[in-house]
């Protein structure tokens, strides 16, 4: 049989160097390089001046209209009552007993009006005390002023005396210098002429000045009784004034709506006996969302709808407070209540 040899054959690759192909290689790395870099700085300088982007909202939480031009009507709206804008609680003066309730409540009252009465016997006999101890110092004022008076006219007529015994002195003095001149009066009789005018002259002068302190004196103490005097009435009347305000006044023009008082009754000092309003001042109280409070402004304008019409007014005050999710606001009317 023929045999059949199989050759195999081994074939080496051997590698050509080829300086052009890295060149080329080279230069497209550096191209390929320098175009990222471009292309990174010019994103980088681009996303630097971009603005922020404009936050998203909901749909239904966004009013979209035309632009116009003009103010924007904002109206915020709540429920609320009038309420009267001046409202006096009437204390209790001073500690006492209600012995008379004069008048109920719901009824209108004047300022001056008595609605009940208390009592206070230790206030009262006060009262009286300080009505005795101001007639006393009046008493005390007249007898001091005439007895003054009196010590006054004792040293003017003192004076009086004096002046005539210096008049008198006076006369013998020119007389006896006229006769001594004559030789017909000893030198020892003139010289006594002279002492004895010359003496009671001194006297006349002490007894002037004495008068004329004696003024100052009674001036300063008329005055120091006077003074007392004048700050007993001053205590009297306060006294007095305590005991009349126990007769209780509304204080102002209005409705009385509350009275909790019975006859019998003891109050303390400072104790609320009674509330009067003026009906003719209202303001509303209205109650805002807490989400709308921030749009309503102290004195912008606002419309009270009071059931029986519409009146206007102005907001006033806003509570700082937040109660249940809403904030009060007072509201004054300043149009004509129906």
């Amino acid at each position: 049989m023929p045999r059949f040899g199989i050759g195999v054959a081994f074939l080496e690759s051997v590698d050509i160097a080829r300086p052009e192909f890295k060149l080329q290689k080279r230069r497209k790395q550096i191209v390929i390089g320098a175009v990222a870099l471009v292309v990174l700085v010019g994103l980088t300088i681009g996303v630097s001046k971009l603005k922020p982007a404009a936050p998203s909202v909901e749909r239904s939480t966004v009013w979209t209209d035309a632009v116009k031009q003009g103010p924007m009507l904002r109206q915020v709206r709540g429920n609320g009552t009038l309420v009267p804008q001046i409202t006096r609680w009437v204390p209790a003066p001073a500690d006492g007993r209600v012995e008379k309730i004069l008048v109920e409540a719901g009824v209108e009252v004047r300022s001056d009006q008595v609605i009940a009465e208390l009592s206070n016997p230790q206030m009262e006999q006060q009262a009286l005390d300080s009505d005795f101890q101001v007639k006393t110092a009046e008493a005390d004022e007249q007898n001091l002023k005439v007895r003054l008076a009196s010590e006054t006219m004792a040293q003017q007529a003192a004076i009086a005396t004096i002046n005539a015994e210096y008049s008198q002195a006076k006369l013998q003095l020119d007389s006896d210098e006229s006769l001594g001149k004559q030789g017909l009066v000893p030198d020892l009789t003139l010289k006594i002429s002279r002492v004895k005018v010359k003496d009671i002259a001194n006297r006349l002068k002490v007894e002037q000045e004495r008068l004329n302190i004696g003024a100052q004196s009674t001036k300063a103490q008329l005055n120091a009784q006077r003074s007392r005097t004048e700050q007993l009435r001053v205590l009297a009347k306060l006294k007095r004034s305590q005991v009349d305000a126990l007769k209780v006044r509304a204080g102002i023009n209005g409705v009385l709506v509350d009275l909790p008082l019975q006859v019998g009754q003891h109050v303390l000092p400072g104790a609320m006996l009674a509330k009067v309003v003026e009906p003719n001042h209202l303001m509303a109280t209205i109650k805002i969302a807490e989400t709308q409070a921030r749009d309503v402004q102290i004195g912008e304008p606002a419309s009270v709808d009071t059931h029986n019409g519409v009146v206007a007014g102005t907001v006033m005050r806003g509570d700082p407070a937040v109660q249940n999710g809403t904030v009060t606001v007072d509201v004054k009317i300043t149009g004509e209540l129906p």
